[in-house]
This record gives structure tokens, C-alpha cells and sequence, in this order.
């Protein structure tokens, strides 16, 4: 029984992109529920740009697989009312730049209708964004406004870093009755890894993932950095340093208990992200832990982020993005130890 439990597993494990897990996640909702429509530009006929919608039109049709006008405002009000009537929208934005026409319907709709009926009217919109950089885009197509809808009560916001949890927090968003905002790595679509199409999830949505455990510094990180954060643990232990990662998962609500534990041990902090520094995530977590850890924090939390500026040209952009020094400089001055880069001091 125990082998042919094993034997099943293993056929249903595969190797996929992070792409090609939300491409299985979607056909997963859309077979499961006939009430769940993906509605996007190019999303049909084309697969979508980064053609993780490939196939689905001509598996489902254009009922439930439909190219829309140009014009996110029209996506996301279309998607409120067909949430009002029963059905459980996605809609794709096709780069994270291009969501700012649809802000006002997100904001103003999607997040309050429930709140504005007293439970009565529900939202189960799910809005995929490919956002951040690092893939040598023109101006609006590398930006991250994580932090604009984190600060909006109502919605949730969640960010995929790998492709098993592509699929799954994907499957469990489709199915919340809560609206959520499902940020797409774009830089790491073409990452790949082991991907059970027909496992349980492991964790609720909103829970973090301590991905590597460490006794020096905390290191949380979402999205894009989480496979730079895991290189940072790595370079660390080869220097001594033992450093735990956090891949946060939901960015609101904030797993702040998983945080906490692990800085109750480390006593220190180090946040990373790619969006601008001022009132972003990193500034949240890092006063929420600095309130809840005070006594225990050997050294104050450190923020590595974008700079305060547009995002930049594709030429400068490895200038912008956080990586490997930078958020191992931060884990030195963490740690108050001196490095290449001490006597500079980061304002991102």
C-alpha cells in the first residue's frame, strides 16, 4: 500500500518552470470549477507574453479564456461584476506597470464591496501581476508596487518564489473567497523545479516559509530575491555566518509570528526587496519586529531595497536590484563585522 501510495506520488512530481506551474495551476481551477474565467490581453490566441496561459484557450474556449480590450479599468470592473454574479474571475495585468488604470476599480471595488456589505457580497477576484525586474525591459514593465495594495485593507497580497508554490498558492488564491493580488516573479519564470500536481498544500496562504534555518541573522526576503537570499546563506556559512531565510509568501497579511520566532533566536534582522525603500514592506516588517523583539535585538534591522528613483533603464538596472553584496554587506553590518564595503552605508 505504502509503495503504490510512493509509485503515485512520483508520477505525479514534475519538473516544471515557475511559468509553466501557474499555466498548470490555472488549467488545475479551470477544470475543477466552471465558474473560474481568465480574462487578460493576449491572453487567449497568443498564451499571454510570457505564454503562461499557453493552451488554455483551446482547451477551455473563448467563454472562459478571453482576450480583453486594452484597458485594465474594463478587466478589473468586469471582474467585480462577475464576482457579484458567482464566478471566480482572474485576471492577468499584463506587466506590473499597467496596473495603475485598474488601481481605483482595486482600491475602491475589489477591496471594500465585502467590507461595504457586511459579508454579504464576496470578491474571489485573483489578479496575477508579473512585476519586478531584471530582465531588461523598457520603463513600466519592471516596476513593484507590492506595497501600494499590501497597504490597502481588503485585498490580500501574496508572491510566489518557486514553482511548487506557484502552483499551489495559485490553486488556493483562485479559491479564497478574499480578493488577492498574486505577484509573479517574472525573472524567475524560467526557474524550474519539482512540482506534486496533486499535493495538499503545505501551508495556509498566509504563512511564511523558513526555508534554511541559521542562528545569526534573520533574512527575509519574497518574490524575486528569495533565490538571491538563499546564495547570501550559502556565501554566509562560508564565512561563518549562520543565516536563517524567510521566504514571507503572503505580504498581507504579514506571517510576523514566523518572523519574530526566528529574530527571537538570531537577534538580528535583515529584509531585502526589490521596491523602493521608503514606506515599503521592509520598513513595515522591520518597525513591527523592532516593537515586538526589542529586547532581544542585538543590532538595529537593516533594509537592502530598490533606491528611491524610477526604476531605471535596462543598462543600470543590476545597479537598482538588490543582490549578493549588497544584501551580504547588510548581514556583515548586521553582525557588526567590517567588509569591502564598510565606511559606504546604503540609503537602499
Amino acid at each position: 500500500m505504502t509503495d503504490q501510495k510512493t509509485a503515485d506520488t512520483a508520477e505525479n512530481v514534475r519538473t516544471l518552470t515557475l511559468s509553466k506551474s501557474i499555466n498548470e495551476g490555472l488549467r488545475r481551477a479551470l477544470s475543477d470549477d466552471d465558474k473560474v474565467i481568465l480574462m487578460g490581453e493576449d491572453i487567449g490566441d497568443l498564451g499571454g507574453v510570457f505564454r503562461v496561459t499557453d493552451g488554455l484557450k483551446a482547451e477551455f474556449g473563448p467563454r472562459r479564456v478571453i482576450d480583453t480590450p486594452l484597458a485594465e479599468a474594463g478587466i478589473i470592473g468586469t471582474a467585480v461584476g462577475l464576482a457579484y454574479r458567482g464566478y471566480r474571475p482572474v485576471c492577468e495585468i499584463q506587466f506590473d506597470g499597467f496596473i495603475y488604470p485598474g488601481f481605483d476599480q482595486i482600491v475602491a471595488q475589489v477591496a471594500k464591496l465585502h467590507a461595504r456589505t457586511a459579508g454579504d457580497v464576496r470578491m474571489p477576484i485573483t489578479i496575477r501581476v508579473p512585476f519586478g525586474g531584471g530582465i531588461g525591459s523598457v520603463e513600466h514593465h519592471s516596476e513593484s508596487p507590492e506595497a501600494y495594495f499590501a497597504h490597502t485593507a481588503g485585498l490580500r497580497v501574496v508572491s510566489c518564489a518557486n514553482p511548487q508554490d506557484a502552483y499551489s498558492m495559485l490553486r488556493q488564491a483562485i479559491a479564497s473567497d478574499d480578493p488577492v493580488l498574486f505577484f509573479e516573479p517574472k525573472r524567475r519564470y524560467w526557474m524550474k523545479g519539482e512540482v506534486d500536481l496533486e499535493s495538499t498544500p503545505e501551508l495556509p496562504l498566509s504563512s511564511a516559509r523558513v526555508l534554511t534555518s541559521g542562528t545569526d541573522v534573520t533574512l527575509v526576503a519574497y518574490g524575486p530575491l528569495v533565490p538571491t537570499a538563499m546564495n547570501v546563506a550559502a556565501a554566509a556559512a562560508d564565512d561563518g555566518v549562520s543565516v536563517e531565510v524567510i521566504d514571507l509568501r503572503s505580504l498581507q497579511p504579514v506571517d510576523f509570528d514566523a518572523v519574530v520566532a526566528s529574530v527571537r533566536v538570531t537577534g538580528r534582522l535583515v529584509v531585502a526587496h526589490e521596491a523602493q525603500r521608503f514606506a515599503g514592506l521592509g520598513a513595515e516588517i522591520a518597525a513591527t519586529i523592532t516593537e515586538r523583539c526589542f529586547e532581544f535585538l542585538e543590532a538595529a534591522p537593516e533594509r537592502v531595497t530598490g533606491f528611491d528613483t524610477p526604476y531605471p533603464p535596462a543598462a543600470f538596472e543590476d545597479q537598482f536590484l538588490p543582490d549578493l553584496d549588497r544584501i551580504l554587506d547588510a548581514v556583515d553590518r548586521a553582525m557588526g563585522r567590517r567588509n569591502s564595503l564598510s565606511g559606504w552605508r546604503f540609503d537602499g
